[in-house]
C-alpha cells in the first residue's frame, strides 16, 4: 500500500514523520501526506473520511496549515454515527474557532445533536459549543442548553453548566434565564454536577447583581450545609485526597460563600460557624489541607464578620510563616498584607515572624516579608523595628542591600520621632551600605542637618569618625565633605558637645587631611571630588593657618584629565591668593534650607522652580504673564529671571509638542545661546548637520557690571573667574543684549524697508483663525529675515491668553519681539501683531522651516493649535 495514500492509517503517518533526521524531511512527508488528503477531499471519498481527518489534526498540532480541512469536520459532524461525530467534533474544536465563519454552518447540526437521543452525542455537542461558540451561536442554542440542565444523566448536566458558562459571558443577557435551573442545581448530590454548579453560581453573581441578591436569599443556607455535610462527610474513598474529603469541592464552596458574604451582614452570620469549624479542624500538614485554610482565611477576611474570626484567620496565616514550603509562606505574606489594613493589631502579633522572613535564604520572601515590615511600621515601635533591620543590614547580601536601605531609608524619613535619632539612624545606613542608595536620600539628610541647628556640631563630629570608618561607601564621604566644609569649625574647637558623645580631639590639620584623602581616593567620583574642592575652599576662609596648604592641594587638580575639575581648580585659586577680601562673604555658611518645600518636591506636589518674586508674576516677551503654576512651560523661555533646573516635566512637554528631535530656537533679545542638560536640548528634527560654531558666549557673573549701555567694557571683580565676555565686535552680527536689570540696553533699531520685497504668506488658517506672515529683509544681510505675524480671529468670541510659540532647527536662530496684544477680538475687529527675527546660517542651502503653537482660552476653556510651515520663499 502506497504509505501516503488515503488507507494509510494514523499511526504510520506518524512512524513515518517520527523517522524523518531532518526538518526538510518532515516537511516533504506532510506535503505529500496533505496532497494525498486533498485529493481525497476533491473525490468526496467517505470511506476514509475520519481518518483524514485525523491525520489532519496530527499535522495541526505539528503546526502545519490544514484550513482546506475545515469542511471535512461538517460532513462529519452530519454523518449519523457516533464515531464520525467524535472525530468531526474533535476536529471542529482544534482547526477551528470562534472567528471563523464557517461555524455558522455548524449551528443547526449542534442543535439537532442537543436534542439527539443519545447522550454520548448531547455530550459531544456540548463539548464543542463550550469551547467555540461565538456569540451568536450562543444566543441561538442558549434555550437548548437550559433544558439540559435538567437532563436524567449527570454528565450530560455536568456539561450543559460548564457550557452555560461560556454562554453567559458570550451574551450576558440571557443570564437571568439561568438564575433558576442553577439553584435546583446547587442542591444535587453528585459533587461533579455541583462543582460546575458552583462556579456557574459564581459567574452568574459576577455579571448580575439581581442574580447575586437571588442566590444570597435562596442558596446561602444550602451552602452552607452543603459544606458542612463536606467537612464532617465520613471516609469516600472516590473523593478522599491525602485524608481530606473532596478539597475541590469544599474551596469551591468557599469561594462561593465568600462571594455572597461580602457585603452583606445576614448572609455573613449563617456561614460563621462553619468558616469557623473549617479553620480548626482542617489538617494543615497536607497541602490540600493548606488549600483549604488559605480559601478558608481569604473568605473569612471578605465577607462582613466580628474581630474573633478574623483574629483566627491571621493566627492559621501565621503558622503558615512556619511552614517550611516557600510557596505557602509566601501566599501567606500577600495575604497578611491585605488583613493589615483590616485588623493591623493581630498581624502585629506576628512581628517577630516576619521579620525572620526577611531573613530567608528566598529572594521573593525576602522582598515580600520586606514590604509587609514597612507597612507594620508606626510611632510605636519604629525604633525596635529599624534596629532589626540596620543590624540585618550588616550581614545581608548584596543582591538584598538596595532594597533593604531603600526602605529603612523610607521608614525612617516617614516616622522618625526626632532629629537627632533620624541623623544617627542614616549615618548607620550610610555607614553600611552608602554605595546603595539613591542621591535623593543623601541630599534629604542634608536638608535635615541644615534645619538641626542644635545638632551641628554632633553631626560633623559623628560624620568625622564615620569617614574614618567607612570611607569606601560614597554617600558618607559626600555627605562628611559637605558638612565639614560647612562646620569645620565647629568639629575643631568642639562646639556643641552633646552628653552622650565622647570628647574627641581633632586639629585643624586633620581635618584638611581627611578631605585630602577623600578627593584622591581612587573610587571617587566627578561629585565627589567637585565636593571636595568646595569644601577645601571653605575651609580656607575658617582655618586661615592651614590656607596655604590648601591651596597647595587645589593646584593639584589643575592637570586633571577632568574639565570639571581644572575649572574649580583654578577659580579656586584664584580665590584662595587674589581675593582674599572677598573670599569670606563668598564661603558663607548654607542658609537653612526649606525642609517642607524639599520635601514636597520630591514627592513631585511642588513645582521644580519656587516664585522669585509673589507680588510680580514673570513676563513673557509676549506680554503674557507667566505664573509658577502654569500647566505648560513655556517652550521658548525668554524671560530675564533665573533659569529653572531641567525637570522631566519640561521634557515631556517639549517631547509632547514637537516630537523627539527637534530644537528648539530659544533666545532673549539676542542670540546668546545656552547649554542645556540632556534632558532639556531638543534634537533637530529637520537638520541632521551639525549646529554652526558659536562666535562666543556670555556668562553674567554676579560681580561683574557694565560701564555703558554698549557693553563694549566689562570690569570683572573676580579678575577672569567667569566664563569669557563677548566683546562688541564678536558679536557685532547681533542685537545688543538686553540689561538683566532694568531693560536699559538700546533697542533694536527697525530694519530699512528697502530690500527685496516678498508677497505675504498665508502661514496658518481654519475656520476662526488665520495667520499671516509678512517679510523683508535688510540690505547686505541676506541671511536675516524680518516677519510680522498678524494673527486674525474669524469667530465671533473673543480669544484671551493669546501665545504664540514657534521652534526652528539648529541651523536657524529665531527671536521673537513682544506681542501686542494678549486679546483677540472677535469678527476681525482688529488683530495681534508679533515681529519674529529669523537667522539662516545655512542660507542658500537650506529653507526656512518652523513649528508653531498658538494657545489661547475660549470662554475659560484652553485651546490649542499647532501646525509646521515649510512653504517659505525659497530666497529667505
Amino acid at each position: 500500500m502506497n504509505p501516503f495514500s488515503s488507507g494509510t492509517r494514523l499511526r504510520d503517518m506518524i512512524r513515518a514523520i517520527r523517522a524523518c533526521k531532518t526538518a526538510a524531511e518532515e516537511r516533504a512527508v506532510v506535503r505529500k501526506e496533505c496532497a494525498s488528503i486533498r485529493a481525497a477531499v476533491s473525490d468526496n471519498e467517505n470511506d476514509y473520511r475520519h481518518r483524514n481527518l485525523a491525520k489532519l489534526m496530527f499535522i495541526h498540532m505539528l503546526g502545519y496549515p490544514t484550513h482546506f480541512g475545515q469542511m471535512e469536520c461538517l460532513k462529519l459532524i452530519a454523518a449519523p454515527g457516533f464515531p464520525e461525530k467524535r472525530i468531526g467534533y474533535l476536529g471542529l474544536m482544534l482547526l477551528l474557532d470562534e472567528r471563523q465563519e464557517v461555524l455558522m454552518l455548524v449551528t443547526n447540526s449542534l442543535k439537532q445533536d442537543l436534542n439527539h437521543t443519545n447522550q454520548y452525542i448531547v455530550g459531544l455537542a456540548l463539548c464543542a459549543l463550550g469551547n467555540i461558540s461565538s456569540a451568536e451561536m450562543a444566543r441561538d442554542l442558549a434555550p437548548e442548553v437550559e433544558r439540559l440542565l435538567q437532563f436524567r444523566d449527570p454528565n450530560v448536566r455536568k456539561k450543559a453548566a460548564l457550557c452555560s458558562i461560556r454562554i453567559i459571558k458570550k451574551v450576558p443577557d440571557v443570564a437571568e434565564n439561568f438564575v433558576n435551573p442553577v439553584a435546583s442545581l446547587l442542591k444535587e448530590k453528585h459533587h461533579g454536577v455541583l462543582l460546575t454548579a458552583i462556579q456557574l453560581c459564581a459567574d452568574l453573581c459576577m455579571i448580575s447583581e439581581e442574580a447575586l441578591e437571588y442566590f444570597r436569599k435562596k442558596c446561602t443556607e444550602g451552602l452552607v450545609k452543603v459544606l458542612k455535610d463536606a467537612v464532617n462527610s465520613p471516609y469516600a474513598p472516590e473523593y478522599d485526597i491525602s485524608g481530606i474529603s473532596d478539597p475541590f469541592l469544599q474551596i469551591r464552596l468557599l469561594r462561593i460563600l465568600r462571594i455572597l458574604g461580602h457585603g452583606d451582614a445576614d448572609a455573613s452570620d449563617l456561614m460563621n460557624d462553619i468558616l469557623a469549624q473549617v479553620a480548626t479542624k482542617t489538617e494543615s500538614n497536607k497541602n490540600a489541607g493548606n488549600a483549604i485554610l488559605y480559601e478558608c482565611v481569604e473568605t473569612i477576611m471578605s465577607i462582613e464578620d466580628s474581630g474573633g474570626l478574623r483574629v483566627l484567620a491571621i493566627n492559621i496565616l501565621g503558622r503558615f510563616l512556619s511552614n517550611r514550603d516557600n510557596n505557602i509562606r509566601y501566599v501567606a505574606l500577600n495575604m497578611l498584607m491585605k488583613a493589615i489594613s483590616i485588623d493591623g493589631q493581630a498581624v502585629q502579633r506576628h512581628r517577630a515572624t516576619i521579620l525572620e522572613c526577611v531573613k530567608d535564604s528566598d529572594a521573593s520572601i525576602r522582598k515580600r516579608a520586606l514590604e509587609l515590615v514597612s507597612l507594620l511600621v508606626n510611632e510605636s515601635n519604629v525604633k525596635p523595628l529599624t534596629k532589626e533591620l540596620i543590624d540585618y543590614l550588616e550581614v545581608s547580601d548584596n543582591d538584598f542591600k538596595g532594597d533593604l536601605t531603600v526602605k529603612i531609608c523610607s521608614i525612617v524619613e516617614k516616622l522618625s520621632p526626632e532629629k537627632i535619632w533620624y541623623i544617627d539612624q542614616m549615618l548607620k545606613v550610610l555607614c553600611e551600605a552608602g554605595n546603595y542608595v539613591k542621591d535623593e536620600v543623601w541630599h534629604a539628610l542634608i536638608v535635615v542637618i541644615t534645619n538641626a541647628s542644635n545638632l551641628h556640631g554632633y553631626t560633623v563630629r559623628a560624620l568625622y569618625r564615620a569617614i574614618q570608618t567607612s570611607g569606601d561607601q560614597e554617600a558618607v564621604v559626600r555627605v562628611a565633605v559637605w558638612c565639614i566644609g560647612e562646620y569645620g569649625d565647629l568639629l575643631v574647637n568642639n562646639i556643641g558637645m552633646l552628653d552622650l558623645e565622647e570628647p574627641m580631639t581633632v586639629t585643624e590639620n586633620d581635618v584638611v587631611d581627611a578631605i585630602e584623602v577623600a578627593s584622591k581616593r581612587h573610587a571617587s567620583d566627578l561629585t565627589t571630588r567637585s565636593m571636595c574642592l568646595v569644601a577645601l575652599l571653605k575651609l580656607s576662609s575658617r582655618f586661615p593657618s592651614c590656607s596655604l596648604r590648601i591651596k597647595d592641594i587645589v593646584t593639584q587638580f589643575k592637570g586633571s584629565h577632568l574639565l570639571e575639575l581644572q575649572q574649580r581648580s583654578l577659580e579656586f585659586d584664584s580665590i584662595i591668593e587674589k581675593h582674599q577680601n572677598l573670599r569670606s562673604a563668598l564661603v558663607e555658611r548654607m542658609p537653612v534650607l526649606d525642609e517642607a518645600t524639599y520635601s514636597g518636591r520630591r514627592a513631585g506636589s511642588l513645582p521644580a522652580v519656587a516664585s522669585t518674586s509673589q507680588g510680580n508674576p514673570l513676563q513673557l516677551p509676549n506680554g503674557v504673564p507667566k505664573t509658577v503654576d502654569a500647566p505648560l512651560l513655556d517652550l521658548l523661555d525668554l524671560s530675564a529671571d533665573e533659569p529653572a533646573p531641567p525637570t522631566s516635566s519640561s521634557a515631556n512637554f517639549l517631547q509632547d509638542l514637537l516630537g523627539d528631535d527637534i530644537l528648539s530656537s530659544s533666545s532673549q533679545s539676542g542670540t546668546i545661546q545656552t547649554q542645556k542638560s540632556g534632558t532639556d536640548v531638543l534634537l533637530d528634527l529637520l537638520s541632521t548637520g551639525p549646529p554652526p560654531a558659536q562666535n562666543g558666549s556670555f556668562t553674567a557673573d554676579i560681580l561683574s557690571i557694565s560701564e555703558d549701555n554698549n557693553n563694549k567694557t566689562t570690569v570683572n571683580a573676580l579678575n577672569g573667574l567667569s566664563s569669557p565676555v563677548v566683546t562688541s565686535a564678536q558679536r557685532s552680527h547681533t542685537s545688543p543684549v538686553m540689561d538683566l536689570l532694568d531693560g536699559f540696553g538700546p533697542n533694536p533699531t527697525s530694519p530699512k524697508d528697502n530690500g527685496p520685497t516678498f508677497p505675504p504668506l498665508v502661514a496658518f488658517e481654519n475656520s476662526s483663525l488665520s495667520l499671516i506672515f509678512k517679510f523683508s529683509k535688510q540690505p547686505g544681510s541676506p541671511q536675516i529675515t524680518q516677519i510680522e505675524a498678524s494673527f486674525t480671529n474669524k469667530s465671533s468670541e473673543v480669544y484671551t491668553d493669546f501665545i504664540f510659540q514657534a521652534a526652528v532647527p539648529k541651523f536657524l536662530q529665531l527671536h521673537l519681539e513682544p506681542a501686542s496684544s494678549n486679546t483677540l477680538p472677535g469678527n476681525g475687529n482688529g488683530s495681534i501683531t508679533q515681529k519674529l527675527r529669523v537667522t539662516n546660517n545655512q542660507h542658500g542651502k537650506k529653507s526656512l522651516v518652523m513649528r508653531i503653537r498658538i494657545s489661547y482660552k475660549l470662554n475659560n476653556k484652553d485651546m490649542l493649535e499647532e501646525g509646521q510651515i515649510s512653504n517659505f520663499p525659497r530666497d529667505l
